[in-house]
């Protein structure tokens, strides 16, 4: 008989497909790692557990403790998956731009929600860092997760994500092309392929209203360059320990409304139901199409699930009332 044991054996291991339609003025092969083949339907599950089985090891996190992190729902699902078979409770601060879908579905396993404001500065006592490093202190017997600054984030992808796509490209993938958010998967999957290939291109995607782009190019945090985003899931209003700027070659910028107009499109081009970040991430690939040549092979990592999106990026109506669709 072939079965796993739990769940948590089924993370990783997701399949690369080709995408069509969507990349047809692309000269490249074009491959999407799509990530909502693991369990909690993001590539969040891999650190997640990472994170976990570390602080487990080096005695961070105790039997029965309480797991607390501010996250934008992917990272809070797989850290809930593995609480639940392991023992341990989850309370998770979230900003109020994420969309319903992702609190009800953390609620759903078990996780207690903690809702804040999203247009406030980090250091504000009502930010969603605050809040989860102050219930981190007011809980007894809490572990507070940081996926930020928790390098078993960047650790998680260098040991699984990047050498998953290495294999399956049989070594010959020439850019990565990434949303980035805390930093873990470009750092990780990046760290790794130039380690077998240094002249693997490594491409994050940004969003307007996030530093690293600026960051990257000039050194400077620019706190000019920082307001509310509707896009979710990538650009940060800090510099992340896990965002390792040397790996990344370049950043590309993409505009809300492109991000959720694209969205749509791979679900409705290539049959491939996935999330916010994924539209900005083909749309920034898109915008970089003049970086690749005939022979390259292109892989764009999907974050997400498109059930997360259904009452933003997929309806309709809120796509008229935020402008994006006529």
């Amino acid at each position: 008989m072939k079965y796993y044991n739990n769940i948590l054996e089924t993370i990783g291991n997701t399949p690369l497909v080709k995408l069509n339609k969507i990349v047809s003025d692309v000269d490249a092969l074009v491959l999407a790692k799509v990530e909502t083949f693991n369990p909690g339907n993001s590539v969040k599950d891999r650190m997640a557990l990472k994170m976990i089985e570390d602080a487990e090891a080096d005695g961070r996190l105790k039997p029965g403790g309480t797991i607390i992190e501010g996250t934008s729902g992917n990272t809070g699902m797989g850290l809930a998956i593995a609480a639940i078979l392991k023992g341990y409770k989850c309370v998770f601060v979230m900003a109020d731009k994420q969309s319903k879908e992702k609190v009800d579905i953390l609620k759903a396993v078990g996780a207690e929600v903690v809702v804040c404001p999203t247009a406030v500065e980090p250091e504000d006592p009502r930010s969603y860092y605050s809040v989860s490093k102050r219930l981190a202190k007011e809980t007894p017997n809490s572990w507070y997760v940081n996926q930020y600054d928790n390098m078993s984030n960047t650790a998680a992808h260098y040991e699984s994500t990047g050498p998953e796509i290495w294999e399956q490209t049989n070594g010959k993938i020439t850019h990565f092309v990434v949303g980035v958010g805390t930093g873990g998967t470009v750092s990780g999957v990046g760290k790794f392929l130039k380690e077998q290939n240094p002249n693997i291109k490594i491409w994050g995607i940004d969003t307007y209203g996030s530093v690293f782009k600026k960051y990257h190019e000039t050194g400077i945090f620019d706190e000019d360059e920082i307001y509310p985003y509707v896009t979710e899931g990538i650009g940060e209003d800090i510099l992340p320990k896990n965002v390792n700027f040397d790996i990344i070659d370049g950043f590309e910028k993409v505009t809300d409304k492109d991000a959720a107009i694209y969205t749509q499109k791979i679900a409705l081009n290539e049959g491939i139901f996935v999330g916010n970040s994924a539209g900005a991430a083909i749309k920034g690939l898109l915008q970089l199409k003049h970086h690749f040549k005939k022979d390259d092979v292109v892989v764009v990592l999907f974050h997400d699930h498109g059930s997360r999106y259904v009452g933003k990026m997929f309806n309709n109506d809120w796509m008229k009332k935020m402008g994006y669709i006529n």
